[in-house]
C-alpha cells in the first residue's frame, strides 16, 4: 500500500507497521521536536518557559498527541484512520512493556519511566480520536463535556506529571477544568473549520434554536453568511451560553497556579493566558466563528510570553523572599 504525504508527515513511511527499522534515542527526540517546531501552535513559544531538562519529555507527549490526532483526522478514511489508531494503541501497549521502534515511542519511552508515567492518559487521548471516527454530533452538554474528559483532560494531567506536580485529585479536578476550557475554546474557535473539513459540530443539539438549524448552519459555514435574517441571532444565542460555561471552567482552572510551584506557573499560566484570550476574540467577534475563526495574533501570543516570564521571575522572587 503507497503512503500519503499525511502519512508520510506522522512517520508511516518509516516507522510504520510494515517497517522493521527502530528509531535510536538521539533520532527520536530530534524526531519529535522537529514535529513541535512544526505543528506545535503556541507549543514552540511555550517550550520557552519550560524547564530545560523537561524540553525532550514535553516534545515526546506533543508528539504522541499530534501523531493521534493526525491518525485520526488526516488518513483519509475512516476505515484507514481506524486500523492506524490500533496500531497506534498497539504500540503503545509494546512501549509500556519497554519496546519501541516508532521515534514518539522511543522518545516517550524514556519519558514515561524517568516520570513514571502510567498508561491510561494515552489510552484515553487514543480512545478520543477513535470516538470522532464514529460521532461528530452531540446531543447535550455533559456528551461533549465527556469527549473532553479524554481529548484534553489526559494532557493536563501528564503535563503535570512530567512538571514533578501534585497528583492529587485536587490538582487533576482544576488542571481538567482548565484543559476542558482549553477544548471547548477550540471547539468555538474553529465551528466552521470543523464544519467543513470535518463535518463534526461540537455544539450540542440541545442548545439549537429555531426550524432545521443544522441545515442553515451548514449554509453558512459554506457560504461565509447566513441565509436568511434570523440565524445569526439564533446562531449567537446558542454559542453565548456555551461560552457563559466556558469562562466557568475557566475559573476552576485558574486556581491550578496557587498549587504548583512557581517555577511552573508560567507554564500553565500560558496556557490559560492562550484560551482565555482566544475566549475573548470569540466574544469580540460577537460569537459568529461560523463565519469566521477569530484568533489571537502573533504579537499578543509574544506579549503574553513576556508576561509570563515577567510573572513567573516575580512569582519567584517572592517565594524565596517568603523563605
Amino acid at each position: 500500500m503507497s503512503v500519503t504525504r499525511s502519512e508520510r508527515s506522522v512517520g508511516l513511511a518509516e516507522y510504520g507497521p510494515a517497517s522493521a527499522r527502530v528509531a535510536s534515542v538521539s533520532e527520536a527526540r530530534a524526531w519529535c521536536r522537529a514535529l513541535t517546531r512544526r505543528h506545535g501552535e503556541n507549543f514552540s513559544v511555550l517550550s520557552a518557559l519550560v524547564p530545560a531538562d523537561r524540553v525532550d519529555d514535553f516534545a515526546a507527549v506533543y508528539a504522541f498527541c499530534r501523531v493521534s490526532d493526525d491518525l485520526g483526522d488526516e488518513m483519509g478514511s475512516t476505515a484507514r484512520a481506524t486500523e492506524l489508531l490500533a496500531w497506534w494503541r498497539s504500540s503503545l501497549e509494546q512501549c509500556m512493556q519497554g519496546e519501541a521502534s516508532h521515534p514518539v515511542f522511543v522518545a516517550l519511552r524514556e519519558c514515561i519511566v524517568r516520570h513514571e508515567l502510567p498508561a491510561q492518559p494515552f489510552h484515553d487521548l487514543i480512545t478520543a480520536f477513535e470516538s470522532d471516527q464514529l460521532k461528530n454530533r452531540y446531543a447535550s452538554w455533559q456528551e461533549v463535556l465527556d469527549y473532553c474528559t479524554l481529548s484534553a483532560d489526559p494532557v493536563g494531567r501528564l503535563v503535570l506529571m512530567v512538571l514533578g506536580e501534585r497528583r492529587d485529585g485536587e490538582a487533576f479536578a482544576a488542571g481538567d477544568a482548565l484543559c476542558t476550557a482549553l477544548q471547548l475554546t477550540n471547539h468555538w474557535q474553529d465551528v466552521r473549520r470543523d464544519y467543513l473539513e470535518r463535518n463534526r459540530i461540537y455544539l450540542p443539539a440541545d442548545c439549537w434554536t429555531g426550524e432545521r438549524f443544522e441545515e442553515r448552519l451548514a449554509a453558512t459555514c459554506t457560504h461565509g453568511y447566513a441565509p436568511d435574517r434570523t440565524f445569526l441571532g439564533e446562531w449567537r444565542e446558542a454559542l453565548r451560553a456555551q461560552v457563559a460555561k466556558t469562562w466557568t471552567l475557566y475559573e476552576t482552572g485558574s486556581t491550578l497556579l496557587s498549587m504548583i510551584q512557581p517555577a511552573h506557573r508560567p507554564v500553565i499560566w500560558l496556557f490559560l493566558a492562550g484560551g482565555t484570550g482566544t475566549l475573548r476574540q470569540i466574544e469580540s467577534w460577537n460569537y459568529e466563528t461560523c463565519i469566521n475563526r477569530p484568533k489571537l495574533s502573533m504579537v499578543a501570543k509574544l506579549q503574553l510570553v513576556g508576561r509570563a516570564r515577567w510573572w513567573g521571575r516575580r512569582a519567584i522572587e517572592s517565594n524565596e523572599s517568603a523563605s
